[in-house]
């Protein structure tokens, strides 16, 4: 992922104006370590941190059309760059980076060329024929991307808070699948698919539509000139990402440059059984797996560096981010520069523990609507930065438009959690890569109930982390919390800890307004709480809220097979972040 800054229609267009924007373009200089540039144009700065992925060589932003009258700095991937060069017969390309066909679409379509963009992106567009500029950012808001508003007037842009909020009067998440014109000063939605109005779908389950599409989206996922690798946790969803890129490897540009053989990569406690997983996987697969371990304590020392860099006070992705974070550094030591993840699965399939108690098939959809939508502020934040902190690249193709447009068109009676039937969680998605003659994985694994649970990377980490979180904040703090902190108030002393963290590097009322709260059991929406009376009085972002069940009197190496079925019945599920397994 690069890096982006601009800052548009500002009062000083002095040296040292230059300076200061060329000084908070490098607080994201790791996101693109691999080249920085800057075009000014009268009062307007388009910054750029490069981290390169395709045409290294001669990709280097900012971007030009012909004439260099239109400006371009984007983060981001055009998967589709090929086709839509092939509609541009008569604009003359500059580089052969994936993103140089957006200031050229902009001259033949105007604004609405956004939608042609088959891809994740953030990009600032700088007319300098009238001095418009348009911003805008990916579907689902797989790129993180924030705007901001100075006291001159001027328009500040950035692809991490860090890069504005010192400077901004007020700044704000950058909606996802909006567009903004300087020309009307309002923000336009440009992604607007069926199932964005929430209505119920009625198209009926095609397993080898669902696989087809979902091959697809990996396939254009490896398009890269540099070594890649797959985050492979041993769960469904990274394992099906792992078994779909092994297995068209071969047939890419990609292999031609880098070889057919794949690595993949796994990061855990010692000795957890999620690092057990993964190594099954990785060796049914033939990949190259590489294991990184981490301790606890390795973990709470990283804690202030993910905070600054994830850019929340959220308890649940500050869980998750923290072994990400740790793996992301030694995947980029080994010249890794982009890795393929399977995040989104859980939303767009209702895996959530939760989706158990979804009482009808409206609500279960309704409930995926909301998630995806709520994506860009947890999971896509979290792939997002804790990767780009070290410049690693991940990709997601679980979040593919295209993919998304099929699961989500499915009739959602077909995705709705039914044990009586042997429906167990996202059964649609492991039936279509049931696949008799051609395995994609073991069945035990496709067919593995991720309501199975690490001790290992699971509760002793939470746990540790709260007894940390113990030290550090009194019950005297605690009783003081809605007085310190009265928006989003934090009702744990972990969620005290975090929150003082993130205060600190980020202090303005603009930075905690950009961190979600409210209800919440086990990862669901608040108006999922509503499903059961009794989570009311146990909100938590823990899956182990959801059925009130803690396991910590088992074994973690304690086979199922071996456990009462009341006791697996109620397993709390993990939150699967690709490449580690993490408790909920």
């Amino acid at each position: 992922m690069c890096g982006i800054l601009a800052v548009l229609g500002c009062s000083d267009d002095s040296q040292a104006k230059r300076v200061r924007v060329l000084e908070l373009s490098r607080r994201l200089k790791h996101r693109g370590p691999d080249w920085s540039g800057l075009h000014q144009h009268g009062d307007c700065y388009l910054a750029h941190q490069r981290l390169a992925i395709v045409d290294p060589a001669s990709g280097d932003q900012p971007l030009f059309n012909e004439d260099k009258s239109v400006v371009v700095t984007v983060n981001g991937e055009i998967y589709n760059h090929e086709e839509l060069r092939k509609k541009l017969v008569n604009h003359k390309f500059r580089t052969g980076s994936d993103c140089d066909v957006i200031a050229h679409l902009y001259e033949e379509y105007g604004e609405d060329f956004v939608d042609m963009l088959d891809g994740i992106f953030s990009f600032v567009l700088l007319d300098t024929r009238d001095n418009s500029y348009i911003v805008a950012r990916d579907a689902i808001g797989v790129t993180s991307l924030y705007i901001g508003w100075g006291l001159d007037g001027s328009v500040w842009i950035s692809s991490e808070m860090k890069g504005l909020n010192d400077d901004c009067e007020h700044f704000e998440c950058f909606p996802p699948g909006h567009l903004y014109s300087s020309k009307t000063g309002v923000f336009r939605r440009w992604y607007n698919p069926p199932w964005f109005s929430e209505a119920i779908p009625s198209v009926p389950y095609d397993p080898l539509v669902l696989r087809r599409a979902f091959e697809n989206a990996v396939i254009k996922r490896l398009m890269t000139d540099v070594p890649f690798g797959v985050l492979l946790s041993g769960g469904l969803d990274s394992s099906l990402v792992a078994s779909i890129t092994a297995r068209y490897l071969a047939g890419t540009k990609t292999a031609k440059h880098w070889g057919s053989q794949l690595h993949s990569f796994c990061v855990g406690l010692e000795n957890s059984p999620d690092l057990k997983a993964a190594r099954e996987v990785a060796e049914y697969l033939g990949t190259v797996h590489h294991e990184f371990h981490f301790t606890v304590q390795d973990g709470i020392d990283a804690i202030e560096d993910v905070i600054y860099h994830i850019e929340t006070y959220d308890v649940t992705t500050i869980r998750a981010s923290t072994p990400m974070f740790l793996m992301s550094r030694k995947i980029k030591s080994l010249g890794v520069k982009m890795v393929i993840s399977g995040e989104g699965s859980d939303e767009i399939f209702g895996g959530y523990l939760y989706f158990h108690k979804a009482p009808n098939k409206d609500e279960f959809h309704h409930e995926t609507c909301r998630k995806i939508k709520a994506l860009h502020q947890y999971d896509c934040l979290r792939a997002n930065k804790a990767t780009s902190a070290w410049g690693l690249e991940a990709r997601v193709p679980f979040l593919d438009k295209q993919f998304i447009n099929v699961a989500m068109s499915i009739d959602p009676e077909s995705k709705m959690i039914k044990k009586d039937e042997g429906r167990i969680e996202k059964w649609i998605l492991r039936r279509a890569f049931d696949d008799e003659e051609h395995p994609y994985l073991p069945k035990h694994i496709l067919y593995r109930q991720k309501e199975q649970f690490s001790d290992g990377v699971g509760y002793s980490w939470i746990d540790g982390l709260k007894a940390h979180a113990d030290q550090h904040v009194t019950n005297k703090m605690m009783r003081n919390a809605s007085n310190i902190f009265p928006h989003n108030t934090p009702t744990t002393k972990e969620a005290y800890y975090y929150r003082m963290i993130f205060e600190r590097f980020f202090p303005q009322n603009s930075a905690r307004l950009t961190v979600p709260g409210g209800a919440t059991v086990a990862c669901s929406t608040a108006k999922a709480v509503e499903w059961d009376s009794a989570w009311k009085n146990n909100l938590d972002p823990s899956g182990r809220a959801a059925l009130g069940v803690h396991l910590s009197a088992y074994n973690a190496e304690t086979p199922l097979s071996n456990m009462p079925s009341k006791v697996i019945d109620n397993i709390p599920r993990m939150i699967e972040v690709p490449g580690v397994a993490i408790q909920s």
